[in-house]
């Protein structure tokens, strides 16, 4: 690293910096000198150009001089917001003594590395998304995996199969992630996905993973000698090695990050990624579930549309439930019959949300007083909200009613807490915590004494004033105060003759003179010791009343838990109100009946009544795929994933967007929609979606639901509809299978597949046609569609006339040439005949070495891949030239 610029004796203060510097290598040092935090060296060079500041240099030692660049003190958060977002780690730090008093040089260090994911600065938070930590341990086809909020105290860990783990990090979408061998994570992370959201990634010692260093770290943090109350051990022998493995690094990584006071992390919670319905990126993509449209906006996002919540921490869970719809039929109905219980009673309601909206963010305020980071006015919401919550709880107790008399236990008050904090903060504190505005009268008589002497001391010095000015004639004395003399008489020139003999000259200004007496160097020593007490008294009062509010953390932290359950349900109630949602009835069985389900993003779009209801029917033993037919713009893709949806809706606990919906629980939702290259891997289109339909097939259940939309159409027509029809009919026959399909298609030639399979269904989306118009009637109806209407759908499109009437004389000739392959099976006009259908196997049955090796594949137990590249073999076989 270059350091200097010459060389030479160094000072002190660099000496010091570079000792400092040393221990954090990787990290941005902002070293505090007075009111700006300096950085030098490749780090000032870094600040400079990530904050677009000055770079200038400082002589540190003889013929030394170093590049220099820093900011203000006050500006600290804002631009710490611009390097972590930029991906640096920061190294703050302070000066630990004081300058006034410190004789030598000023004691410095590090109190906290902030790094991405551990943030607790509210401006550079959501408040309405979780910001993770996680940790991630490798090992033979295993993963453990443990994850943390530092500003909220969650913390959870699992032991997962290694295929099952990115998908996990896609569901957390984790800020930072802690791994003991950086590449190796990369190389898994390259081989098992092509795409995925850019996170930081940080190595740590080896160490850091070993086992009984992870094990004595969770030991030592929470005080125990066990980790069996944690579901972590058993018997003092590791049920989960790798997971206690993962939970002990970030313990350890948050030791080195936070010098000081550590945040309190909840005791670790073991789930089961088996106890939810998994949601692969492509899905959470596809459905819309946090973000729409090509801008990624929120508010079009289903989230957007559920969430009637009234305070961060419920907005945070509600985010929290989408990602991780439930399995377990008990505790979604115990979920919806608290839904219930808000949703029948409109006053009810009101009063929940008069409670809530009053109430702020326990967990990041309780977060803040741990870490000794809380402001005065932290400490009165934190009150407020506390209340609010008692108050919550008696309206709930109140009732006595089954569904809710749990969370009413829940939201208990804690008048330790209120008491404290209403004796000892002032209602409207003035001031930073030490100028005397914060601690509240009565609270401390030896702070109110402290206080009265420095009040009476201004008193003093208005009285000394006057009494002056009357003892000497000069009418315009005044008594001032700077750093540099302290409190100092100052006479004009005017008055020069008039001052007494036992005044003393201290300075001379351009307009007058400053002097100072014994009696005023008295007061000044009596004055600067009650301010300095005052100041001590009431920051350690301060630090003491917060240390008693930490003390009573776990139960904040279970308050506001219970808050944001009740938050979250009485939201979901509102939301089902005003929109006319219904409660699911939900159960084992394998099908799934919606009537008049509506797209709740889509219907708030479109406006009152505008939205057409549709009907959904699916059963794994009986209509286990519909296969849907119709024109492009005709409401198809809306209609897949408002089933999708609705199923996703009610295995959060909500109430769903129909007349009435009886859904049987599936384990997975499988979403291929949209037409998509990835560029950094070089896949096509195509490739990307035969990767995400090979993925479908290889892992789908028979409780799964999977969502197909216009499969084959990246590729040639043949192609297509050939690939098209093998995936429809593996889903069918494979008795692995037997998934609940939607499958979405513009290959009207598919429809014969429900004469010979079982399990397929025709429905259609409903034109009408009068005089040449086409109006889409957005119903599904039985039955398959002959046409694609292409035409029509440009001309909707605002398509130039000339090209649609070019388009038109195209199509009129392609379907009169019955010879052609480019129009063959694509439509007809709206007179003739429906086109024949396209014959399977495309492979001419003359060729007999074609024919032999397709007779010869084992069909039922090729994968899906293994499959389409067969097919492409045999294609490339059947139009090779005769040699």
């Amino acid at each position: 690293m270059s350091t200097v610029l010459g060389g030479g004796r160094l000072t002190p203060v660099r000496r010091q910096y570079l000792t400092i510097k040393h221990s954090y290598p990787d990290a941005v040092v902002l070293f505090r000198m007075g009111d700006f935090y300096e950085c030098f060296d490749d780090d000032a060079r870094t600040l400079s150009s990530a904050l677009e500041i000055a770079l200038t240099s400082r002589t540190m030692g003889k013929d030394t001089r170093v590049p220099m660049a820093g900011v203000p003190a006050v500006s600290l958060e804002s631009n710490l917001a611009r390097l972590i977002k930029q991906g640096h780690k920061v190294a703050i730090c302070e000066q630990l003594s004081d300058p006034a008093t410190s004789k030598g040089l000023v004691e410095r260090g590090v109190v906290r590395v902030v790094t991405p994911g551990t943030i607790i600065e509210a401006a550079l938070l959501n408040n309405q998304a979780n910001n993770y930590l996680a940790a991630v341990c490798l090992s033979e086809g295993q993963a453990g995996l443990a994850y943390v909020d530092v500003t909220t105290g969650e913390f959870a860990v699992c032991q997962l199969a290694d295929d099952q783990l990115l998908l996990e990090i896609a569901r957390l979408q984790p800020s930072e992630i802690l791994v003991p061998d950086r590449e190796r994570f990369q190389d898994f992370v390259a081989s098992a996905t092509s795409a995925g959201e850019a996170v930081s990634v940080t190595q740590l010692e080896t160490s850091a993973f070993s086992l009984s260093v992870a094990r004595r770290a969770l030991l030592d943090y929470y005080g125990v000698l066990s980790l069996e109350a944690y579901g972590l051990e058993h018997n003092d022998a590791p049920t989960e090695p790798l997971a206690v493995r993962a939970a002990g690094a970030i313990l350890e990584y948050l030791q080195y990050t936070w010098q000081g006071e550590r945040p309190a992390l909840s005791p670790p919670v073991v789930y089961s990624t088996a106890s939810y319905m998994t949601l692969d990126p492509q899905t959470r993509r596809n459905l819309e579930l946090f973000a729409a449209g090509r801008w990624d906006s929120r508010d079009l996002s289903l989230l957007n549309a559920l969430d009637g919540t009234r305070t961060p921490m419920g907005a945070r869970l509600l985010r929290k439930w989408l990602g991780q719809p439930l399995l377990d039929l008990e505790r979604l109905q115990r979920r919806l019959d608290a839904v219930q219980f808000f949703h029948d009673d409109a006053f009810r309601r009101d009063e929940a949300a008069s409670v809530l909206a009053p109430i702020s963010d326990l967990e990041r305020i309780l977060s803040r007083v741990q870490t000794n980071s809380a402001t005065p006015r932290d400490l009165l919401a934190l009150q407020r909200s506390v209340e609010s919550a008692a108050k919550l709880g008696a309206m709930l107790s109140r009732d006595n009613v089954a569904p809710v008399a749990w969370l009413a236990g829940e939201l208990r008050p804690i008048p330790d807490v209120t008491v404290l904090i209403e004796q000892a903060i002032e209602p409207e504190p003035s001031g930073a915590v030490g100028d005397g505005g914060v601690i509240r009268p009565g609270f401390s008589p030896e702070l109110d004494r402290t206080r009265g002497l420095s009040r009476d001391a201004r008193g003093f010095i208005a009285g000394l004033e006057t009494e002056e000015r009357e003892r000497t004639g000069i009418r315009n004395l005044k008594i001032g105060f700077n750093q540099v003399f302290g409190y100092y008489i100052e006479v004009s020139k005017s008055n020069l003759d008039a001052v007494p003999d036992h005044y003393q000259r201290r300075q001379t200004l351009a307009g007058g003179e400053r002097y100072i007496t014994p009696e005023l160097k008295e007061f000044e020593s009596q004055a600067l010791d009650a301010r300095e007490k005052l100041e001590e008294l009431e920051r350690s009062l301060y630090r003491q009343v917060c240390r008693q509010v930490a003390d009573h953390g776990p139960a904040i932290s279970r308050l506001a838990s219970a808050i944001a359950r009740a938050d979250v349900f009485a939201g979901l109630a509102d939301v089902a109100v005003r929109h006319g949602y219904v409660r699911p009835e939900l159960n084992e069985g394998a099908a799934i009946r919606i009537a008049d389900g509506r797209h709740p993003v889509v219907e708030r779009v479109l406006g009152s009544g505008a939205f057409v209801p549709n009907d959904a029917a699916l059963d794994s033993d009986d209509a286990q795929i519909m296969l849907i037919t119709g024109p492009n713009m005709a409401g198809k893709s809306t209609y897949i994933r408002q089933v999708a949806i609705i199923v996703l809706m009610a295995q959060v606990g909500s109430f769903v967007p129909s007349s009435s919906a009886t859904i049987g629980l599936v384990d997975r939702i499988f979403t291929r929609v949209g037409l998509q290259d990835d560029l950094a891997t070089g896949q096509s289109t195509f490739m990307v979606e035969m990767v995400e339909t090979a993925a479908i097939l290889n892992q789908a259940s028979w409780r799964s639901l999977v969502i197909l939309d216009e499969i084959g159409r990246g590729t040639s027509t043949y192609d297509g509809l050939s690939i098209a029809r093998a995936v429809v009919e593996h889903l069918h026959n494979n008795p692995r299978l037997g998934c609940k399909t939607l499958f979405a298609t513009h290959y009207h030639e598919l429809t014969e597949l429900a004469s010979t399979l079982p399990g397929v269904r025709n429905y259609s989306v409903a034109v009408s046609e009068e005089d040449g118009r086409i109006a889409f009637l957005r119903r599904i109806v039985p039955g398959g569609a002959d046409r694609s209407y292409g035409v029509h759908v440009a001309m909707l499109a605002g398509m130039p006339a000339s090209v649609v009437s070019r388009a038109q004389e195209l199509l009129t000739h392609l379907e009169q040439d019955r010879g052609s392959n480019i129009g063959a099976g694509r439509g007809s006009s709206r007179n003739a005949e429906p086109s024949p259908q396209l014959p399977l196997p495309l492979f001419p049955l003359d060729d007999d070495g074609v024919a032999a090796e397709l007779l010869s594949m084992d069909v039922s137990n090729l994968t899906p891949l293994e499959a389409i590249n067969k097919l492409y073999e045999l294609q490339e076989q059947a139009r090779r030239p005769e040699e």
